[in-house]
C-alpha cells in the first residue's frame, strides 16, 4: 500500500493524490540502500516575541488555529522542536536583558518579559500532546559584561564575566523550568562570527572552546543534563570550527553537537564533511529564513526550503529548526527593520492567517518523518531524495523536482518499491507500508 501527497508550482498544497502514468522521457531511479545514517530529531520553529506579540494581536479562535497548524500532530504538521532567544534577538520589540545593569550577584534576575513567549510555548505544548523539545540561544550577554559596552555591533564577552554569563544561562534554564518548559540544549552563541546591527556577540574559534569548558563545567554543577551546541552559523566555517574545538578532548566531552544555519551559499558538502569526521557528535539545522521582507506566496522561497532541507538532511542532519514561527504581513515586527518572511504570517487587521507555499514543503518532513525515525542511505542521479525508517515500521520517502520537466521515479528495491510522477517543480512525500 503508497500514499502520495504532493505540492506543486501548478497548485497542489500536500494534496493526496493517485498516481497517474505521464509520457515522460526523464526516467529517475532511486538506489536504496539496506543500512541507515542518522536517526532524526524532529522538526520545529522559534518562539521568538515578535511571534508571540503577533498572536497577542488577534483573537482566541485564530491564534489556536495558528499554533495547531503547526503542532497539532494531526491536523498540523506536527512540529516537535522549538527554539528562543536567552535575552532579545533582532526579532523582538526592544533589546532586553533579565537583570539589573551591573548586577554581578545576578539577583535582579527575572524572565517576566518572557511570560508572553512562555505562554505560547505552553499552548503548543498542550496542543502538540507532549513537550516540544527547545533550544535556547543567547543573542548577547548584557551589554556591560562586554568589551564594546553595547549589546549590538558585536563586540566581546570580557573574559572575566565567562563564569558569571554561565551562571546567568544556568539561571535562565532554570527559570523556564519553573514554568514548565524544559531547555533541553543550548548554543554557545547565535552567529558567532557576526557582528550586526542588531543584539550579537563574537567568539573566536578559541574563545567558543574556553566557553564551552566554562559553561559544561557550570552546568555540572547545577546538575543540569541541557546539551551543547557549537557553532550557531552558517555552513561554510562549520567544520573548521568544530575542528579547533573537538580536538580538546574535555571541551569535546561537552559538546553534543553542531548546529548551523544557511546563509550561505549553500554548501552542503561541507554539512556532509563536519558529519562523516565527526560521526558521535549530532547536527542539527537551527536557522534559516527568506529575508528582505515578507514574500507573501512565494513559491521560490517554498524551493529554497525543499532544497536546503533535502540537501543537509541527506547530509547527516538530524532536525530543522525553521526561524519565526509568526510574522506578520511587513515581515516582523523587528526592532532593527530586519524584515523577513515566515512560512506562516498573521494578517493582523482582518485577523486572517496566510500560509506560504514554504509551509506545505516543511510539511512533506515534519508531518511524516517523526522523530527516531533513521534515514537510509540512497542514491539518484538527478532527483533530490531521502527515505526513512520511521518507528511505526512504515518507510518514507521524499522527492523534489527543481526542474521544468515531469519525472518518472521509481525503486526497485526489494521492500521500497513504487512509481510516481514528479511534476515541474514539487515535492512529493510517499508513505509504504
Amino acid at each position: 500500500m503508497i500514499q502520495i501527497f504532493e505540492t506543486s508550482k501548478l497548485g497542489k498544497r500536500h494534496e493526496a493524490i493517485s498516481p497517474v502514468q505521464v509520457d515522460t522521457t526523464h526516467h529517475e531511479e532511486i538506489i536504496i540502500h539496506d543500512d541507515f545514517d542518522q536517526t532524526m530529531q524532529g522538526f520545529g520553529g522559534a518562539f521568538t516575541e515578535a511571534s508571540a506579540y503577533n498572536l497577542s494581536r488577534i483573537n482566541k479562535a485564530v491564534r489556536n488555529t495558528l499554533i495547531k497548524a503547526y503542532f497539532d500532530p494531526k491536523e498540523g504538521i506536527g512540529y516537535a522542536l522549538g527554539r528562543v532567544s536567552i535575552n532579545s534577538s533582532d526579532f523582538g520589540l526592544s533589546t532586553y536583558d533579565y537583570v539589573d545593569a551591573y548586577d554581578e550577584t545576578l539577583a535582579s534576575f527575572d524572565i517576566s518579559r518572557d511570560q508572553h513567549i512562555i505562554d505560547v510555548i505552553l499552548e503548543a505544548q498542550k496542543i502538540a500532546g507532549k513537550d516540544i523539545e527547545i533550544l535556547a540561544s543567547p543573542w548577547s550577554p548584557p551589554y556591560w559584561m562586554k568589551d564594546n559596552q553595547s549589546a549590538i555591533k558585536g563586540g566581546k564577552l570580557l573574559k572575566k564575566y565567562y563564569k558569571l554569563w554561565a551562571t546567568y544561562i544556568v539561571k535562565f534554564i532554570i527559570a523556564y523550568q519553573e514554568k514548565g518548559i524544559k531547555i533541553k540544549a543550548l548554543t554557545i552563541q547565535n552567529e558567532p562570527m557576526a557582528n550586526q546591527r542588531w543584539e550579537s556577540c563574537l567568539y573566536d574559534a578559541e574563545d567558543e572552546k574556553q566557553m564551552v569548558l566554562t559553561l559544561g563545567q557550570t552546568l555540572k554543577e547545577a546538575n543540569l543534563d541541557t546539551k551543547i551546541y557549537i557553532w550557531d552559523h552558517n555552513r561554510d566555517e562549520m567544520f573548521e570550527r568544530a575542528s579547533h574545538i573537538l580536538k580538546d578532548v574535555e571541551a569535546a566531552s561537552y559538546v553534543y553537537g553542531i548546529a548551523f544555519h544557511w546563509y550561505d551559499n549553500q554548501q552542503f558538502l561541507e554539512v556532509k564533511k563536519t558529519h562523516d569526521a565527526f560521526k558521535e557528535k549530532h547536527l542539527l539545522f537551527t536557522e534559516g529564513c527568506q529575508e528582505g521582507g515578507p514574500h507573501l506566496h512565494s513559491y521560490d522561497v517554498a524551493e529554497r526550503y525543499g532544497k536546503n532541507m533535502m540537501h543537509d538532511i541527506f547530509n547527516g542532519t538530524e532536525g530543522y529548526i525553521d526561524w519565526n514561527l509568526f510574522l506578520d504581513t511587513t515581515g516582523g515586527p523587528n526592532h532593527v527593520n530586519n524584515l523577513c518572511s515566515s512560512p506562516v504570517m498573521v494578517d493582523v487587521f482582518p485577523e486572517k492567517e496566510i500560509y506560504n507555499p514554504s509551509y506545505y514543503y516543511i510539511q512533506h518532513f515534519s508531518k511524516h518523518v517523526p522523530k527516531g525515525s533513521r534515514r537510509r542511505y540512497s542514491s539518484s542521479n538527478n532527483v533530490l531524495n531521502n527515505v526513512f525508517l520511521r518507528p511505526d515500521g512504515k518507510s518514507v520517502v521524499v522527492l523534489m523536482n527543481e526542474s521544468d520537466e515531469t519525472k518518472h521515479v521509481f525503486s526497485n528495491h526489494q521492500t521500497i518499491k513504487f512509481d510516481t510522477f514528479l511534476p515541474p517543480h514539487s515535492i512529493q512525500t510517499l508513505i509504504l507500508t
